[in-house]
């Protein structure tokens, strides 16, 4: 039985890991749940699993929740609370499926705390990938990823010799918009960046992936998590997103790991590691009838943020926490109607060329660079880029 702690019950990721759960009771036990503010599915969550221990937002979604709950649960609140979740010593694995920069603090304090973690929070590594990496190392703590793309390298990799892999082949899908013109991007909805044509996810991983900045982070996580130089990470468009990623060797073999476009696959191998999981409804992959396979470079001109995601990977220190702060500010304006879909790289560009570089020597560090950088991009959507028919975008 392995006692699991899962923050980020509430979205996507959280989700689905729970039905794994319902599906393998033998398995898995809840010992605490995390989420911000969907309370209903919360409280759901709570009559289901039966967590001693839960963390939400603030003072207020607590007293909303404590209203909702018919069985007794000890709730906590803010970031505190979400470390308290993640430290709790009867937990032995810690699914860190927070959305954004926020869920940095909680993950390193479970490595600390000697918790092995399932990382669907990409933006740990991100912004901190060098000092989480030695914590996790020195602790001896497991870090197994849940993003289909690395869970794929990560599965390709078993049994080989790092000194064996040429590169990495991160493949991405392409996002809704992999057909449109720079001057049809000008026309994007949040409705239309929403719908991705092969996954189902929340609204931020979504228009990160209509921009291709999801997949630019998953290039940075990539560096930390297989401790690979950036040059030897490619990314490759795969439209029908059934390779999640390949490993290029140096005999030239090439492993890809398939499957359908669905996370409970990734998500189970990253729960029961190091087993697969008998029990899991999920779709199985028929290639008689997908048929083809399609693949290309991607572009950097029309999707400039894969290329910043690399800038920033080789200016080192503070630069990728820098974008991706910038990035979520970004995005968060973009959902909320303050800027057009084209000025979303617009803000991140602006905002990395305005924050000073430096290093990142403890988490404190990156956190201050990572409220710098926030409190940049939003004096960036406050100015003229909240007018983005007046603004042209240089390549």
């Amino acid at each position: 039985m392995k006692n699991l702690i899962i923050l980020g019950s509430t979205g996507s990721i959280g989700v689905n890991a729970l039905k794994i759960v319902e599906a393998n009771r033998d398995r898995f036990n809840v010992v605490a749940l995390g989420a911000k503010a969907s309370v209903k599915i919360l409280a759901q969550q709570i009559e289901i699993f039966c967590p001693k221990l839960v963390s939400v937002a603030d003072r207020a979604t607590a007293t909303e929740l404590r209203k909702l709950c018919r069985r007794r649960v000890k709730v906590v609140t803010g970031v505190k609370g979400a470390i308290e979740c993640a430290t709790d010593p009867d937990g032995d694995l810690v699914l860190s499926a927070m959305v954004g920069a926020v869920g940095l603090e909680p993950t390193m304090a479970a490595i600390i705390a000697g918790k092995d973690i399932a990382l669907a929070n990409k933006e740990t590594l991100v912004v901190a990938g060098e000092l989480v990496m030695k914590e996790a190392r020195r602790k001896r703590v497991k870090i197994i990823p849940v993003d289909s793309e690395h869970s794929a390298i990560f599965q390709a990799m078993r049994g080989e010799k790092k000194k064996s892999v040429r590169r990495l082949i991160v493949t991405a899908s392409g996002g809704p918009f992999l057909r449109s013109s720079k001057k049809d991007l000008k026309k994007v909805t949040v409705k239309s960046a929403l719908n991705h044509p092969n996954w189902s996810m929340g609204p931020k991983i979504s228009i990160d992936s209509a921009t291709m900045m999801n997949k630019g982070l998953e290039v940075i996580e990539a560096r930390w998590l297989f401790n690979l130089k950036p040059e030897l990470i490619d990314v490759l468009v795969h439209p029908q997103s059934i390779i999640h990623s390949m490993v290029e060797f140096t005999d030239t073999s090439v492993i890809a790991q398939l499957g359908a476009p669905d996370m409970r696959g990734p998500i189970s191998f990253a729960l029961n590691y190091p087993d697969r999981l008998e029990k899991l409804d999920a779709p199985r992959l028929d290639l008689a009838k997908i048929g083809l396979l399609n693949f290309e470079e991607p572009d950097l001109k029309k999707f400039p943020a894969l290329r910043m995601a690399y800038e920033s990977l080789a200016r080192g220190g503070s630069a990728p926490a820098t974008l991706n702060a910038a990035n979520e500010v970004a995005v968060e304006s973009f959902l909320n109607g303050r800027i057009a879909f084209t000025s979303i790289p617009v803000v991140v560009e602006k905002t990395v060329q305005r924050v000073d570089g430096g290093s990142v020597t403890t988490i404190e560090d990156a956190l201050s660079i990572d409220r710098t950088a926030r409190e940049i991009a939003r004096e960036v959507v406050a100015g003229p880029v909240a007018r983005p028919q007046r603004l042209t975008l240089t390549l």
